[in-house]
């Protein structure tokens, strides 16, 4: 009777292993696309020496970035808080955690964070070696 007892769990322990399932990987495309936020066609890169900037940028609370604009093409993804971005169009774009922007290239813009909390956001920028990724503008 013991070694049924004995049979029958060893039995059940193998049937358990087996049944259990690889975990798999996953992949979900955050953004593709050939326009920047705003619909603009993004450019060709440009031509150098490839460099890819990997920036997390902390944002504090009531805060307005100054006006900019980046000669490379970029995007990034909200980790935290809300961030609103203004073209010099005035078109205006809001972001929350999880939301993807491809940024404006070479066109004047900044972000604000209105909120009461700091915005995270990590940004991946295409360049060469010898182009800075963001250009201030003077006061404008």
């Amino acid at each position: 009777m013991k070694k049924i007892v004995w049979f029958s769990i060893l039995i059940m322990m193998l049937v358990s292993c087996a049944t259990k399932k690889a975990p798999t990987v996953s992949v979900v495309t955050l953004a593709e696309t050939t326009t920047s936020w705003n619909g603009d066609m993004l450019p060709n890169y440009p031509n150098g020496t490839p460099k890819v900037t990997v920036l997390k940028i902390t944002i504090p609370p009531k805060t307005k970035l100054h006006e900019h604009h980046h000669p490379v093409i970029n995007s990034g993804i909200i980790l935290k808080g809300e961030l609103t971005v203004i073209d010099e169009a005035n078109k205006v774009l809001h972001l929350k955690p999880g939301d993807v922007i491809v940024e404006l290239v070479n066109k004047v813009h900044y972000g604000i964070n209105q909120g009461n909390k700091p915005v995270e956001i990590v940004v991946f920028y295409a360049g060469v070696t010898d182009l800075p990724i963001t250009v201030l503008e003077k006061d404008r």
